[in-house]
């Protein structure tokens, strides 16, 4: 029989689970990690007074630049059309920890709503497993988040920050959302691994046992 069980530190896990994974995957797709130097677009016969000034963004395989006379539209999309193509060996290897992360993840955000209903796994804690699994996801991003910095020497970084870009040294590029979205959500991945530990004990409480002894299927604790 299917027991329901629901407390304030089950929930509150279920839903950062949720939430840190769909973080993970639209900062990973994002091209706003990092925001090159204000540039100007003007046509050759306007003055430079009603030049258009903007900041392109570069992300790990994708960039938003201003197209047009006037510099009024904005084209986002990949640069890279295959893997080889990513800007730096570091970004590809940072891609796949951060890609290998969020994967995990997300299998945690699904298993996570299951464990309303199901509370083990082939007599195993749903809770500790997924636990763990967000806790080598956590690593898993952490590495990756390492990596990325390391690839700002790379000529696609030098072309939008300027020629004293180096790793490590963003010159005059500045971190976008994306980049911070993404330590945001590694931070909050690893609570979640604690807070798994504590959804665990809530839901083993003695007076879960207890409602689940009274014949109740759906079992709600503050």
């Amino acid at each position: 029989m299917c027991h329901v069980i629901v407390t304030c530190r089950s929930m509150l896990w279920t839903l950062l689970s949720i939430i840190v994974a769909f973080a993970e995957l639209i900062a990973f797709m994002s091209p706003d990690w990092l925001l090159g130097f204000p540039r100007s677009d003007s046509s050759v016969s306007e003055p430079v007074v009603d030049s258009v000034e903007y900041r392109p963004s570069l992300g790990l395989y994708s960039r938003c630049l201003r197209v047009g006379s006037q510099g009024l539209g904005v084209s986002c999309g990949p640069y890279a059309g295959t893997f080889s193509e990513v800007a730096s060996g570091f970004w590809q290897a940072a891609m796949l920890f951060l890609a290998a992360g969020t994967l995990v993840l997300g299998c945690v955000a699904c298993i996570s709503i299951f464990s309303l209903c199901f509370q083990s796994i082939l007599k195993k804690s749903i809770f500790n497993i997924c636990g763990l699994l967000q806790a080598i996801a956590g690593l898993l991003l952490m590495v990756g988040l390492m990596l990325y910095p390391a690839g700002w020497g790379s000529e696609k970084v030098i072309t939008y920050c300027g020629q004293e870009a180096s790793p490590f040294r963003p010159a005059q590029c500045s971190l976008g959302w994306a980049f911070y979205a993404a330590i945001g959500g590694t931070l909050t991945t690893f609570l979640c691994a604690v807070l798994s530990a504590q959804a665990e004990i809530a839901t083993s409480s003695d007076k879960v046992q207890e409602e689940i002894e009274e014949g109740k299927s759906l079992i709600c604790l503050l």
